[in-house]
């Protein structure tokens, strides 16, 4: 096991232990964000005709007229779709529940490119999105109160604050039992 070293403000040092399954989890995100670009040109091996047939399927672009625009659509909408939501869950900050709506912005852009090329990509998505708003958006400014509140009437630091609003780290299983 290593230890890493971290100066509290008193000038103690505090050791976190890190194991071996977090640095195989930790090598393993590394390694996907970083070949993310190569991810993204992935659409440079889809034919550029209108239908495309395989030993998995057949598509037919209607809309875009070449399934290589597809590809680059969809592509263009995963990559920061996979990002952001591998964002979402390793952050531990108080405001990581704004994530989702990007998320759910580029999840929904992707159902659109999806659903049979039949309408533009970035139309009227913000009428969809306005739910997830009308919740997320209040429960952070919410928080946020609480903790200017906290700062207010604690003698303690924002730092100090933040931390306390910081989640424990959780398995992947978990956090997706906390919304469901």
């Amino acid at each position: 096991m290593s230890k890493k070293h971290h100066k509290l403000k008193n000038g103690e040092l505090k050791f976190q232990l890190t194991d071996k399954r977090s640095l195989i989890i930790g090598s393993i995100i590394a390694t996907f964000i970083a070949t993310t670009p190569y991810l993204f040109y992935l659409y440079e091996n889809v034919p550029q005709q209108k239908n495309w047939s395989n030993f998995l399927f057949t598509y037919e672009s209607k809309f875009y007229g070449s399934i290589d625009v597809v590809a680059w659509t969809i592509t263009g909408k995963l990559i920061p779709l996979l990002l952001l939501t591998l964002w979402f869950f390793t952050c531990r900050h108080w405001w990581y529940h704004v994530l989702l709506v990007p998320i759910a912005m580029y999840a929904f852009q992707i159902f659109t490119v999806i659903n049979d090329d039949i309408q533009y990509v970035d139309s009227n998505q913000i009428f969809y999105l306005l739910p997830i708003m009308a919740i997320i958006i209040p429960s952070i400014y919410l928080i946020r109160a609480q903790i200017f509140n906290q700062v207010n009437t604690v003698n303690k630091t924002f730092q100090e604050l933040e931390d306390e609003f910081k989640l424990s780290p959780k398995g992947f299983k978990d956090k997706i039992k906390d919304y469901f």
